[in-house]
């Protein structure tokens, strides 16, 4: 079965390259596709953070992977690709929670997206409370250590 998508928005920011770190200062703004009429963002300045989908379109069907090291770092464990949160996945699909910063007509800025320049934006949904876990969230020591640079 095959699944056919098309983006509904780009990203466009300063990030021309898909480097792990220091995503914090970086500002992206995503502008509708011409074929999304302006009404679709209506009421999204109603939200504080939203989640992007967007389609890892740089990365290679042979770079693909399903499981490794994260960050080829041999101090972590060898993790399955649905595991971790690594950008060569089958499907090629990245998902974040950004912070909305400003709406005008069909373009949003956001913060804390990881998502490079020219990246094709598949959805965008608002957080809602009601959707975010109701328990602490759980995950390896590892995790903390491969992200302390992350949103620096």
């Amino acid at each position: 079965m095959e699944i056919k998508l098309r983006p509904i928005g780009t990203v466009k920011n300063s990030r021309k390259e898909p480097i792990d770190d220091f995503w914090e200062e970086v500002i992206s703004e995503i502008e509708l596709s011409d074929d999304i009429p302006t009404e679709a963002l209506n009421c999204i300045s109603d939200f504080s953070h939203l989640e992007i989908v967007y389609y890892f379109d740089k990365v290679k069907a042979n770079e693909i992977v399903f499981s490794g090291r994260p960050r080829g770092n041999p101090d972590y464990p060898l993790v399955g690709i649905f595991g971790q949160r690594k950008k060569d996945r089958p499907n090629r699909i990245g998902i974040c929670t950004v912070e909305l910063i400003a709406h005008t007509e069909r373009k949003i800025k956001v913060k804390y997206l990881d998502a490079i320049d020219g990246t094709m934006v598949l959805d965008i949904k608002p957080v809602f409370k009601e959707f975010l876990p109701n328990r602490e969230i759980v995950q390896p020591l590892w995790v903390s250590e491969m992200m302390k640079n992350y949103w620096k």
